[in-house]
Order: C-alpha cells, then structure tokens, then sequence
C-alpha cells in the first residue's frame, strides 16, 4: 500500500492492491481483552490497582507504519510516498462489552486521559503532521473490532477536512481577530435552538449546517487549540467532557445504532511546517473539538457534487428529539 495526492483536490489517498486474504488473522479470542492470549503489542497504559483501564495496542493491521522513511517522490505531475506514520488501537476499557456510554466518567476520563498522552507522544516526532482519533461503531460504520475501542493514526499529512477548517479559521480570524468556534459557540448559545446540552464548560450542539442527519458537535467554551493540552492540563475538565460525551452517546444512539466519532485537534505545532501559515496563529484561530456522525439508513438523494451534502433532518428537529431522548444519569 503506498498513499498518492490528487492534484486537484489535494488530497492523499491510500492506494495499493492488497492481499487476498487482507486484515488482521483470525483469532477465537478477543486480543483486546486483559486475558488474550493472542495481544499485540501494548503501547501504553494507565495502570489500576487492579489492572489497567485504558491501553493503547499496535493496530494488528496497520495502515502506517512507524519505521522507514516517506520516500516522497514524483510521479510525472503526481506525488507519492510510503504509508510511513503510526497506527494504533486505543482499547477504552478492559471490559469486553462496557462502550463509552456505558462507562463511568472516571473510566471515560481515562480513556480521554490516554488519547491525550499518545497524541502528545507522537507529535514529539517531527515526521508527524497530524494525529487523528476516531471511532466508529455499527456495521454500517465499519466497525472492526467487537470490544470498545478508538483508534489513532499518525500522518506525515494533514486532513483535508482539517486543512478547510484551518484556512477557514485563519481567515476568520484575519478579518475578525476572532475564533469562529468561539462565535459559533455564543451565537448557538443566545438562540438555543441547536443547544442540545451544556455541561461544565462544554456544549453539545447541532451544526448549523449538518452533513447528515442528527450530526453533533462537541466543543470546549473556553478556547483551546489542542485537544491534547485540555486532556494534561485539566483533570476536573476532562471528567465534565467525560460526562457530556457520555450522555451526547446515548442521545444518538437512541435515533440510530452507528456512528463515526471523530476528534478534531491542532496540527503538529510542536514541529511547524516551514511552508504552510496555518501553525503561525492556529492557537488564537484555531478550537478543538469532537463532530459524532450518526449512521442512518435514508432514502437516497442524487446531486451533482458529492461535496454538496444532503440532511432529510433540519439541526433544530434532530436537536428536538436529541434533546428529548432517555439517558441514564
């Protein structure tokens, strides 16, 4: 497998013929569990007097690999390189059937806890560009693995998605000189309508603009670019986003089954790109923040550009019946 940029989109795609009998082996047990037999390899932990609670494990397939180097090189007017960069499996919770709106906030906080630390961890290598974590449930998410897990990839790219939102907010912030998350925040919360729940010092809110129905956002009120600097620096912070992202679960989840969870932090600013601007302001511009986009089984819509979405559910009826929706505690 090697990745290769469109040029016109800009965009890396991961490309290759893969072997017939593709992903990871199988196995009878679970790898994921405290008593496999068969693990791969533990990454970090954050151990308890009993065990640990949240670990992060080598992805038993990975489609980036920490070793080597990129090898980036033309291809006439193309670009292609190695999957170089770091492809982990965070294992939520050591029991093999308690999901993240199952858990307690202190188990959810570990876990947050742990994405923080390994976020951090491998921005200390300059290679790294970018560090996703993202979770998806639900055959019709492609979900992988039966026990409660997230996973990390490691790009010596940034996301084109991310790229929008950054030139967006360094826009904004050039003609503004402020973070348009931040308005977006403090207009949601005057008119209320797509204010699903606030807790602590965090909000769970409908887009304006939703690329599908139910979609939900979650963010911090108080400004922050890095997800990672929250998650160190804020323990009482983190179980408040513990608790919200808990019940903000169980509200999708009362509409439909599966789900993609997507955390949305800073690029690597440890080590700024030398070519790109987005690093120089992306403290003042830029704010972390988590986007869940449900799963349902709609009607199709055909249209011309695949960019141009389509919500059969306005924000302010699917933040209605969010709102609306039974949850434990």
């Amino acid at each position: 497998m090697e990745l290769r940029k469109d040029p016109i989109t800009r965009s890396w795609v991961m490309t290759g013929d893969e072997a017939a009998d593709g992903g990871p082996p199988a196995v009878t047990a679970c790898r994921f569990c405290p008593d496999s037999p068969d693990p791969t390899q533990v990454i970090a932990a954050l151990p308890t007097a009993v065990g640990w609670s949240a670990r992060s494990q080598v992805h038993p397939a990975p489609l980036y690999h920490i070793e080597g180097e990129p090898d980036r090189r033309a291809d006439g007017i193309y670009d292609r390189m190695r999957s170089v960069g770091a492809h982990e499996v965070l294992v939520e919770n050591p029991v093999h059937d308690r999901h993240l709106w199952m858990a307690s906030d202190d188990e959810i906080g570990m876990f947050l806890r742990l994405a923080a630390e390994r976020i951090l961890d491998l921005k200390r290598d300059p290679r790294i560009k970018y560090v996703c974590l993202f979770k998806d449930f639900g055959p019709g998410a492609g979900q992988e693995f039966a026990h409660p897990t997230s996973q990390l990839t490691a790009t010596l790219f940034v996301p084109r998605r991310v790229l929008y939102e950054l030139r967006a907010g360094r826009e904004y912030f050039n003609s503004k000189e402020r973070c348009v998350f931040c308005d977006i925040l403090s207009q949601e919360e005057r008119q209320s309508a797509r204010l699903i729940e606030a807790h602590g010092d965090y909000v769970a809110l409908g887009p304006y603009a939703p690329r599908v129905p139910y979609e939900t956002w979650i963010l911090p009120c108080n400004h922050e670019a890095s997800f990672e600097r929250t998650g160190l620096s804020k323990p009482g912070l983190r179980v408040n986003l513990a608790a919200l992202l808990r019940r903000t679960l169980q509200r999708v989840r009362s509409i439909t089954e599966g789900f993609h969870l997507v955390l949305h932090t800073s690029p690597n600013s440890l080590h700024p790109s030398k070519s790109l601007g987005y690093w120089k302001t992306i403290d003042d511009d830029y704010h972390w923040h988590i986007e869940i986009m449900p799963v349902l089984a709609t009607k199709a819509k055909s249209y011309t550009f695949k960019e141009v979405y389509y919500s059969p559910v306005s924000s302010e009826t699917a933040v209605k019946h969010l709102r609306e929706a039974k949850i434990d505690g």
